[in-house]
């Protein structure tokens, strides 16, 4: 029963000229003052959705984008500061990448973010999808077999760390604590300072390629799984649901279909499904544009992506349009009503789904994003009867 209502923010700037006629991706240049205001995007999201009774909103952490998609690099640091500017709203890392860390920072940054906002921010971790970031790093992307060995001996780390109160770890990539004398004695085990306050702690990660290796790995470390959040074609994939409840099972444990997982959506709310999906199409195409080109929508050719960098060819070549990503209910348009219909047929498919994300893709104005998750929220969420609605803070 769905009784949870997230929204995922990648931390795109406010920006014109979207769709397929509008300016390419790789020809966007911001300033600085312009892709600084990410953060005050960002502050009126989340108190819009705290103010609306949403449960979690996910951040998304990136590098290295003048282009002006996704700009916020520190998640757990922009957490820790919506935390103070917010009552109750829940900031998840949607997440953080880890070749791009050291796994023991990381652990570190989570643990002080746990303690600081009162268990308010839900961890999660990533392998990545941009080259320019993750490569940058000095850690692999184009060699996938190698940036999976490194994150899942990472999150080996970060999980030991986390429920050890003292560890070693000798590994491929990591050997932790070196072999080295401290203070008189020979270093051997090492202890996290200060662990998070709250254990065990709740992980998510998304869910792309749904690899056995990839479900039983996650399955292993008890983390819940995203579907969707923009990137994924066709929203709540059947296969993919029913393949992480089985990498579960090899584990030795039941689920639900559905439990342990969220599904994210795109939405648009408007007078009629006809008026939603026309005026939503910009930015379905934008996203396209974005995510596109970097192979996560797998359905794409060579010569679709490269017609799609092109703003003379991409409006009259052979693209995806929104009408077929709102036939396969990937892209939600509609009345509220309409909505609200769709996520009632997803909620009877999955009993044990209990979370949905809803949001707008990237080059979503600020303004359209926070009309829409009012809207959303006053004339959808209700008819969730398994929600318990909270007072807004300050009401009587």
């Amino acid at each position: 029963m769905i009784t949870k209502f997230d929204s995922l923010y990648a931390g795109h700037v406010d920006m014109g000229d979207v769709g397929y006629d509008g300016v390419a991706v790789n020809d966007r240049l911001f300033g600085n003052d312009h892709l600084a205001s990410v953060y005050a995007k960002t502050d009126a999201i989340a108190k819009t959705m705290d103010a609306n009774g949403y449960d979690t909103f996910w951040l998304a952490e990136h590098h290295f984008q003048p282009e002006g998609y996704e700009c916020i690099p520190n998640v757990l640091m922009n957490a820790v500061h919506l935390a103070h500017v917010t009552e109750r709203l829940n900031i998840g890392c949607g997440f953080n990448i880890a070749p791009m860390w050291h796994p023991l920072r990381l652990a570190e940054d989570y643990a002080t973010a746990d303690i600081l906002t009162g268990g308010r921010v839900i961890f999660g971790v990533g392998r990545g999808y941009h080259s320019r970031e993750i490569e940058t790093f000095g850690s692999p992307l184009f060699d996938q077999q190698g940036n999976r060995d490194l994150f899942e001996e990472q999150v080996d780390i970060i999980f030991k760390s986390f429920n050890e109160a003292s560890f070693s770890h000798h590994g491929k990539y990591y050997t932790i604590p070196p072999g080295v004398p401290y203070r008189g004695y020979q270093l051997e085990e090492l202890t996290l300072v200060p662990r998070p306050l709250r254990l065990p702690v709740e992980c998510w990660q998304p869910i792309q390629s749904a690899t056995p290796r990839g479900l039983d790995f996650m399955a292993k470390h008890g983390i819940k799984g995203i579907i969707g959040g923009g990137v994924a074609e066709g929203g709540a994939m059947d296969s993919v649901v029913q393949a992480f409840r089985d990498a579960y099972a090899r584990k030795g444990q039941e689920l639900e279909l559905g439990e342990n997982l969220s599904f994210g959506f795109h939405f648009y709310l408007s007078d009629s499904k006809e008026k939603a999906t026309r005026e939503a199409a910009r930015y379905f195409e934008e996203n396209l544009k974005m995510f596109g080109p970097l192979r996560l929508v797998r359905a794409l050719s060579d010569e679709q992506i490269d017609a799609m960098s092109d703003p003379k060819r991409a409006p009259t070549a052979d693209l995806p349009r929104i009408e077929g990503a709102v036939e396969t209910g990937g892209f939600l348009c509609g009345t509220p009503e309409q909505v609200a219909e769709q996520l009632k047929q997803v909620e009877a498919r999955y009993p044990g789904l209990d979370r949905v994300s809803v949001s707008q893709p990237v080059g979503t104005p600020e303004a359209v994003i926070l009309e829409q998750l009012e809207w959303f929220a006053e004339e959808v969420m209700p008819a969730f009867s398994g929600r318990v609605a909270e007072p807004v803070p300050g009401d009587d």
